[in-house]
């Protein structure tokens, strides 16, 4: 029965298994749910402040900002990658970081000098592991965190940009389409065009819902311009938080599909070890009585 006690050990592991994968996957359902509603909800500012920046688009050629500032051959490039603190969510930051390296040599290829940054410890780790030298980590960006520090996120990079340290800023994470849709992509932070200065990607209205388009002549006050120059910092703020709302709102639709995935599997892998076990049971207590019946006979 040594064989049949080794198999009870690990049905009893398995269940517990079970058990904390179950817990996490309920956790992740709760937050992918709440993380699902704040990313709708900041859909409407940005629809409309996308249509504010297509309407003053035509003026583009009139406003002096440094946002604006493209160069044809740009030299020197900032990347942002996005991934989680933890793991557990199956493919979501080894996809990041595949992208974010092949995205990395492509750049260095073209004779371009990038400046890698990195948001999240599995970044963090991986760029060290691949010997690729980080400009600057933060780790305190979880599915908590708050406006305020996107803004001073933001204004950083908007400062590099604008004392030209850097030709392009480009952000790599997971973009989340729908429920069902999340794959990692690239965002241009800077620099950023009037027309399409909050990228339309999953900004869908409701159903039912009303969008305003301006049509015909419109009159401005203040000046186009004016706001236009006001706009921008806010377009660029936008976008960098979409960018990470929507990664770790993709990070806990990862965790909760690979944790469910885990729970069935560790469901399976008890059920077999039960009949595994009954059968070693069984084939146990079939040997004691075949020998008790021998020495019945031998008496």
């Amino acid at each position: 029965m040594a064989g049949a006690k080794i198999i009870k050990k690990r049905i009893a592991s398995v269940k517990n298994t079970r058990k904390i994968t179950r817990t996490m996957e309920m956790v992740a359902t709760a937050k992918s749910k709440k993380l699902v509603d704040r990313v709708k909800a900041a859909q409407p500012y940005a629809l409309k402040l996308q249509d504010i920046m297509r309407s003053v688009s035509d003026v583009g050629d009139r406003i002096d900002s440094p946002y604006l500032r493209t160069e044809e051959h740009p030299h020197t490039v900032a990347v942002l990658i996005v991934t989680a603190n933890r793991g557990l969510c199956g493919g979501y930051n080894s996809n990041v970081l595949k992208l974010a390296r092949a995205q990395i040599q492509i750049l260095e290829s073209e004779g371009k000098r990038v400046d890698v940054y990195a948001i999240g410890k599995k970044a963090v780790s991986y760029l060290r592991f691949v010997k690729i030298p980080t400009k600057q980590a933060w780790t305190n960006f979880d599915d908590n965190f708050s406006y305020e520090q996107v803004d001073a996120l933001a204004e950083q990079f908007m400062a590099a940009f604008r004392n030209r340290q850097y030709d392009l800023i480009k952000v790599i994470s997971t973009i989340y389409y729908s429920a069902g849709s999340q794959r990692p992509g690239l965002t241009q932070l800077l620099p950023i065009g009037l027309a399409g200065a909050i990228s339309d990607k999953a900004i869908k209205p409701r159903a039912g819902s009303e969008t305003a388009t301006l049509t015909g002549p419109v009159i401005f006050d203040p000046a186009p311009e004016v706001i236009a120059q006001r706009i921008l910092p806010l377009a660029v703020k936008t976008t960098l938080y979409r960018a990470l709302l929507e990664a770790v709102t993709s990070e806990q639709i990862y965790r909760r599909i690979a944790m469910k995935n885990a729970t069935d599997a560790a469901g399976e892998m008890n059920r077999l070890l039960t009949r595994k076990y009954n059968r070693s049971r069984q084939g146990g207590i079939t040997q004691e009585l075949l020998e008790i019946v021998a020495g019945a006979d031998a008496i």
